[in-house]
Parts: C-alpha cells; structure tokens; sequence
C-alpha cells in the first residue's frame, strides 16, 4: 500500500516563519513528497484571512500537494482559568484556519502535569489535567464536527497519557469521530514500542510523526531526538507491518528536531530537510 508522505514546516522553515508556506509547498514538490504539513504560528499566523487561506489551498492543490494536517507548539495547558480559555480561543480560530485550508486534522497538546525542560509552566496534578482536558476537548468538539476537522492530540513528553492503554481509555470516552490521537512514534519509545501504539489503538490514529530516538540507561532525554530518521529504536518493519493491517490512510510526516544538536540547534536547515525528505521516501516507499 501507498502511505502519504509530508514534511513538518519546522525543519524547512524553522520556528519564527522565515520561509513562506508556498517555499514549503514548492520544497516537497521538488523532494517527490506528498504534502506539507503547515504550522500555526509561524508559518501560518493565527490571524491569518480565509481568503489567504484559500489562496494557499489552491496553490498546493495546482501542484497536487496535500496540506492534509496542520501542527503547532502553542500552549501547554494549566489549570489556570485564564490560560486554558486563552487555550481553547486559539483552538477555535486554529480548527477554522484548518477548515479553510482544507486539512483534515489538527495537532494539539492535551495538556500536562510538568513540562521539564520550562520551569514557568507549573506543576499541575494528574488528576486535574484529565479533567479540565475533558471538559476542554468537549467544548470544541461541537466547532470541530461542524468544521468537519479532527482534533489530533499528540503523545509528548508532558506526563501526561504516557501507555497506549491510557490514551484507549482517555480517547473512548469521547463519542465523537472528530478526536484521536497524533501519534508521535519516537516521543512513545521511552514507554512502549511504537508498533504496540498502533496495535492497541487503532483507527484512533488520526495522523502520524515519524521520526526517532535512542534512549540510554534506564531512560533518556531530549539528545536521543537525532537527525536521522533511520537511526534510533524505532522498528520500522513491525510499525509498518501493523499500519498495513490497519489500512492506515492518514497523513504521516516527518517532524525533523535534532535535539541532539542542543545548545548548537539552528533551524531552518535546508540540507536536512533534503536528508529528511530522502529517508522518508526510502522508509516508507
């Protein structure tokens, strides 16, 4: 089977919006890809007009290239009112842009009980991220079936629905097709293999990071985030092997951090998003 191959805005165009989204588009063209996953916030502003949107849409569409998902690094979430209503604004005029663009699906943070490596963001019980991620989600779903876009939340390093047995019993509480999980396959090793994600959940699986990591010891930590795909734990025969069992037809893109770089991390970096796209095509066909 084909699987849809995109890359992550972030590599190409790093994290304060130098390249352009149709640089982007005109980029995986060029790469063989089949799409561009676009990122609010820098890429696309939040403030971004339906008709700049819809130009987007079509510029891609003229060059057959997907903008099938969307993806952001905004917000963590808290249980400070104040925040979380500041959260779920963004969400809505995140879930339009979506509509207008004509992706399927958005990436989004649930939220988290500590986020390590940001001491502002504070500690938040795990008990009271359920809950107010509950009471959230169910405030935009209603705006999401009627925009016809599904709320992807993505599996990140916010301890918070670490298993993949968690995030079953977290997910099957909504009755809703409109919400799954991102699954980010290198942020789930340090908990489980990525193939066990994808055998335990399913058709939840909206949309897909590929990407890799290596842990050491009894752990791990942000360096094992490399800067090839190929490298890592990440079994790719038994992942694939059980995406092909699931039919998976959702949009898998490459999302390129080398955060073994760290302090001497520089994005944009157009010769590994080269490498990025070149692996990608070799991993998945």
């Amino acid at each position: 089977m084909e699987f849809y191959k995109a890359l992550n805005y972030w590599v190409f165009g790093g994290f304060d919006g130098v390249k352009t989204p149709y640089e982007l588009i005109d980029f995986v063209k060029e790469q063989g890809l089949d799409g561009a996953e676009l990122t609010v916030g820098d890429a696309l502003k939040i403030d971004i007009t339906e008709a700049e949107c819809k130009k987007i849409r079509d510029y891609a569409a003229a060059k057959s290239i997907g903008l099938r998902s969307l993806a952001t690094g905004f917000y963590w979430g808290t249980d400070d009112e104040a925040v979380r209503a500041e959260a779920l604004e963004f969400t809505r005029k995140y879930l339009q842009i979506a509509n207008w663009i004509g992706a399927e699906v958005i990436l989004a943070v649930p939220g988290a009980t500590c986020v390590k490596w940001d001491p502002s963001v504070p500690v938040v019980p795990y008990k009271t991220v359920w809950n107010k991620s509950i009471e959230s989600l169910k405030e935009l779903l209603p705006l999401a079936e009627k925009l016809n876009v599904t709320i992807a939340l993505e599996n990140v390093w916010n301890r918070f629905l670490l298993s993949p047995m968690e995030w079953k019993l977290y997910l099957d509480q909504f009755d809703s097709p409109n919400i799954g999980i991102y699954f980010d396959m290198a942020n789930g090793l340090i908990y489980a293999p990525a193939e066990d994600f994808v055998s335990i959940l399913g058709k939840r699986i909206k949309a897909i990071h590929i990407k890799n990591w290596t842990g050491e010891d009894s752990g791990g930590g942000l360096h094992g985030f490399g800067d090839d795909i190929a490298v890592g734990e990440v079994n790719f025969p038994a992942l694939l092997d059980e995406l092909k069992k699931l039919n998976y037809s959702g949009p898998i893109s490459a999302e390129m951090i080398p955060f073994c770089r760290l302090p001497d991390l520089v994005l944009p970096d157009h010769e590994l998003a080269v490498a990025t796209a070149k692996r990608v095509k070799e991993i998945l066909g």
